[in-house]
């Protein structure tokens, strides 16, 4: 019998060229495409996959578990990676690991293939996955076989392979880059967008309006958390709303894109060593990300705040690194849905023209209090007490200053 190997298949030329590879030296070869709402025709993907040999192909509506399991913990943890990056390629690659796994599992195949190259971070995301949720599993990663080295040494030797075996190969000139899209972003990278002083041009971006051609309207919207998790979506002009995982995404998704939020240029670090440009669009979580933040501010407490806060920058590495399924993530991801037990509420939000202004808060675990903040009401707050309050912040201040100054006069 053949040995079996359950593919993460895109439809595109690496993941076409390499099924067909696989098939050539002998293996059984499923194909597994992930639908996380990518916006592809997901149909002309599985029939190519027939085409290009594979025995079986396993098409899986992943949209809602990447949301509740893998976004929306992202979300809670205000999770950004060196600061700015959403993670929306991060997020994904574990969930569709996890799915690849388990029809491994279910089909009895002995490996799993991705077709991510050797100096990404994807690969990094896709095996240290596959080995954590099956330890026996073997993983082909054709882009680092010296076989297929060998053979495909660029783009080129992979168009004229699927030229020669009939694999139907998109034109690409029009898109002297990469993309990588998903229900959460859209992602562009490599050719032309590898000069970092090289603009992105305008008519690259295929989610978001330009800040110039955004609506010169106001889009008004309340956000409701439940543990800071987004349970409800309102337009508080046309009164729409929506409540699934899946339908709040995709609502967002076209206001935020409508009003030109989400977009973002940066040139980050891989975990590999080396740095790479990205260019991304996020609407919707980013308008997400930036009402969670603020309900925080009324229901979570300071000191919670900040250590939930040191937690996040470690999640975000975590997630970029492939380490999603470990016992360190394990530990942080309880540390962070126990600071979020109280953050319930809503946020209301103005978007314009690429911008997210937010125009009030409320929740009925808020620890504001009107009347001690008060500058004309005492609300319980004797302001003498401050003046021992600093005192005893000063004792170490002057300690350190007689010191420094005692030296400085040597």
């Amino acid at each position: 019998m053949k040995e079996k190997v359950v593919l993460a298949y895109s439809g595109g030329l690496d993941t076409s060229c390499i099924l067909k590879w696989l098939v050539d030296k002998g293996y059984d070869v499923i194909a597994f495409i992930g639908d996380l709402g990518q916006n592809e025709n997901i149909e002309e993907a599985r029939k190519k996959a027939i085409m290009c040999g594979a025995s079986k192909v396993y098409v899986e509506d992943i949209k809602e578990e990447f949301i509740r399991d893998f976004i929306f913990p992202a979300i809670k943890a205000n999770a950004l990676y060196e600061g700015r990056y959403l993670m929306g390629t991060s997020l994904a690659r574990p969930v569709i690991a996890k799915k690849q796994v388990e029809i491994a599992k279910k089909e009895g195949a002995q490996y799993v293939a991705h077709g991510s190259t050797g100096k990404g971070n994807d690969q990094v995301r896709f095996e240290l996955t596959a080995y954590a949720l099956e330890p026996s599993i073997k993983v082909i990663a054709p882009w680092k076989n010296k076989e297929f080295l060998e053979k495909f040494k660029g783009r080129s030797d992979l168009i004229a392979y699927a030229n020669a075996n009939g694999i139907p190969v998109k034109a690409t000139a029009s898109k002297p880059y990469s993309t990588d899209a998903n229900i959460m972003h859209i992602s562009y990278e490599a050719g032309v967008l590898e000069d970092p002083m090289h603009a992105p041009s305008p008519d690259m971006f295929e989610w978001t309006k330009s800040p110039k051609d955004a609506p010169d309207k106001e889009t008004k919207l309340e956000i409701h958390f439940k543990k800071g998790i987004p349970i409800k979506v309102v337009n508080k002009e046309t009164r729409e709303h929506v409540e699934t995982p899946v339908d709040i995404i995709k609502y967002l998704n076209k206001v935020g894109a409508e009003n030109a939020i989400g977009r973002l240029d940066m040139v980050e670090n891989r975990f590999v060593g080396i740095k790479s440009r990205g260019v991304y669009e996020t609407p919707g979580v980013t308008i997400l990300h930036t009402a969670h933040r603020d309900l925080e501010g009324v229901a979570m407490d300071r000191e919670v705040m900040r250590i939930r806060d040191m937690l996040s920058l470690k999640f975000a590495d975590l997630t970029y690194y492939g380490f999603w399924f470990s016992p360190e993530m394990e530990l942080v991801m309880h540390a962070i849905d126990k600071s979020q037990e109280l953050v319930d509420g809503e946020v209301h939000l103005t978007l314009y023209k690429g911008n997210i202004t937010t125009n009030g808060r409320s929740s009925p675990n808020s620890l504001y209090n009107k009347e001690l903040s008060s500058m004309d009401i005492a609300g319980g707050f004797n302001q003498q007490d401050s003046d021992g309050f600093i005192k005893i912040n000063a004792i170490r201040l002057k300690a350190y200053s007689a010191i420094k100054n005692r030296n400085e006069k040597k």
